[in-house]
């Protein structure tokens, strides 16, 4: 998103509450954080305004984004999330929100959860954060990384600094803030 974001979003419907509440605050919540994931992916070619009114349908889809009942979605749930008009219906999108949901369950394994994967990993440049989800996710690129990691605060940038929420942002203390957070890709 941009610092446009920041003076458009406030008034708006369904940008406000997300630029107001979630945009850029961090979270542990495993849920959470797959959602955000999930709805970046399903974001690739399209604008976030048409994810964000898709949203209660992704979330019913995806069973509450429960990384335990989607990682067992099996070819007949595929063929259901492909036949629900209240979603984007892209099969790669599709596989690879499943697919996600089976390589985070694994991370729990090594990790003991996603988040804490994503902290053992941090601080990285965005560039090499983009390297390493392709190495473990699908259909993670540049744009849905970087966006994926702003929207939860490991990257800078979702708001500007006369944004009023960034400010209550910096007070959560959230990766990007933190001794060291921030890498320059340049």
């Amino acid at each position: 998103m941009s610092a446009a974001y920041c003076l458009a979003a406030p008034a708006h419907p369904l940008h406000g509450p997300y630029h107001d509440t979630e945009y850029g605050f961090p979270s542990a919540d495993e849920p959470v954080l797959f959602e955000r994931l999930a709805l970046e992916i399903n974001q690739a070619g399209l604008s976030w305004l048409t994810v964000l009114q898709k949203r209660p349908a992704f979330r019913a889809a995806f069973a509450d984004y429960s990384v335990d009942r989607v990682a067992e979605f099996d070819d007949s749930d595929r063929a259901r999330l492909m036949a629900d008009a209240g979603i984007i219906r892209n099969r790669l999108k599709i596989a690879a929100v499943i697919d996600n949901a089976r390589r985070i369950k694994e991370l729990r394994e090594s990790h003991g959860s996603f988040e804490a994967w994503l902290r053992a990993h941090h601080p990285l440049s965005k560039a090499d954060w983009v390297k390493l989800f392709k190495k473990n996710f699908r259909f993670t690129g540049g744009e849905i990384v970087g966006e994926f990691l702003m929207s939860l605060g490991y990257l800078p940038g979702a708001h500007v600094a006369d944004c009023p929420v960034y400010e209550r942002i910096a007070a959560l203390s959230p990766p990007w803030a933190q001794r060291g957070g921030i890498i320059s890709d340049a």
